[in-house]
């Protein structure tokens, strides 16, 4: 089961989505959230906006002080919107990890779990095409 998990080929569609997209920074870092007041943005974010999400504004994108590189994915399960919704790490540092992660789990309606960027490639996704 381990050769499914975290492998090379899944974040190089991640990238290819990312880089194929446009991305539209909506929130500034230190600004509040529109509905929550107690929710302050950690670092810039945005949406893709050409792509296809449950908000109808695109794939969600945190943006870090990094170099532009997906670093992780973050998983959200949201109860009153009824929703499972992936979201990107775009060059964030740990600290901001931990951060986005604090972020995003303040409310008990919303948990989160991380997906860090692997790089392993399995056996299974090799092929002579």
């Amino acid at each position: 089961m381990a050769d499914y998990e975290n492998n090379a080929y899944f974040w190089l569609k991640v990238d290819t989505l990312f880089l194929s997209s446009t991305l539209t920074i909506s929130r500034h870092k230190g600004e509040t959230h529109p509905n929550f007041k107690n929710l302050v943005y950690p670092v810039e974010y945005g949406h893709l906006t050409d792509t296809a999400s449950d908000n109808g504004e695109g794939v969600s994108v945190y943006v870090g002080s990094l170099p532009q590189s997906i670093t992780a994915l973050v998983v959200a399960a949201d109860i009153l919107q009824k929703t499972l919704d992936v979201k990107i790490l775009l060059g964030c540092t740990e600290a901001e990890t931990e951060e986005v992660l604090h972020f995003l789990n303040q409310t008990d309606f919303q948990k989160t779990v991380l997906i860090r960027r692997g790089s392993t490639i399995p056996a299974w996704g090799l092929t002579d095409n």
